[in-house]
């Protein structure tokens, strides 16, 4: 009788350990399978990856100082080079969580839209959530390849008269970069899964862009206290509902020595916001998967 339920329940494990393995194994060919695809695509990825921080990088740094625009308020050269360090790591965090989105959310709507290619993922001998959770990996992967293409553009476009004053702080860009990375594409996993395909590219103009242009790409956090209604730092405190806002004061405080947001706050609120956008997006992602 001893024997017989040491038996079974070997016979369990065995199943569990392979079930385990399957899963392991299938889930490690669908993200190689994927990396492979972007490699491939590398002539693709790399100009759209880099259009926009280059764009904006030549207008404000290269273009604005040489046609006599100032930038960065009444400064003068010391005051454009605090603008372009701000704009910098501003950029940095733009293009993560852009690439993040766009990553995920555009596959998403393609692979859920007429073609139904998501059927072939789900197939794999792997649970529904470990898919969604390769999507984000490799949103995560590719929204740090985008950072890393900031700083040669930087580098090497801007104004003769403009210092960039970069201060690497290696503690803080190592952790800050995987959590941003599952964040901002955790967060295209929620658009991708809740939008559907056919107003995909509202998503665009309704969702990312005031994202965009209230996260503190151009402007650190800290001075958005000048604007009060009543004494009261109304629209200091409205973009605190932005996650972009913690990913541009977090890349301040890796990259920069001016003013940043506390990281006592950054780093709390960045895991909290990637907890409850990828619950949210694994679970639409099962929706979508299973209707």
């Amino acid at each position: 009788m001893i024997n017989t339920e040491i038996s079974s329940k070997n016979k369990q494990y065995k199943t569990l350990r392979s079930e385990a393995s399957a899963s392991r194994s299938a889930f490690g060919a669908l993200l190689l399978r994927d990396l492979i695809v972007l490699k491939k695509n590398l002539s693709e990825f790399i100009p759209r990856t880099i259009i926009q921080p280059f764009l904006m990088v030549f207008v404000f740094l290269y273009v604005f100082p040489q046609i006599g625009e100032g930038i960065g308020g009444s400064g003068g050269t010391a005051g454009q080079s605090i603008f372009a360090s701000v704009l910098i790591s501003g950029v940095v965090g733009l293009s993560m969580m852009f690439q993040g989105i766009q990553a995920v959310a555009l596959p998403l709507s393609n692979e859920f839209g007429y073609t139904k290619e998501i059927e072939d993922r789900v197939l794999a001998p792997l649970p529904v959530s470990l898919v969604a959770i390769g999507k984000v990996i490799l949103g995560a992967i590719q929204g740090f390849i985008a950072a890393s293409l900031v700083f040669p553009i930087a580098y090497i476009i801007h104004a003769k008269n403009i210092q960039i004053q970069l201060s690497v702080h290696w503690p803080v860009l190592i952790t800050l970069i995987p959590i941003v990375g599952i964040m901002t594409s955790s967060l295209g996993l929620v658009l991708g899964t809740r939008i559907a395909p056919r107003n995909i590219g509202a998503m665009f103009g309704f969702i990312v862009l005031p994202i965009t242009f209230l996260g503190g790409t151009y402007y650190p956090w800290a001075s958005l206290s000048a604007l009060k209604i009543f004494g009261f730092p109304w629209l200091q405190a409205l973009v605190c509902l932005n996650p972009l806002i913690y990913v541009t004061e977090g890349f301040r405080a890796a990259l920069t020595t001016g003013p940043h947001m506390n990281l006592y706050i950054i780093y709390p609120v960045l895991t909290v916001f990637s907890i409850i956008f990828l619950w949210i997006g694994i679970k639409g992602f099962k929706k979508r998967v299973l209707k």
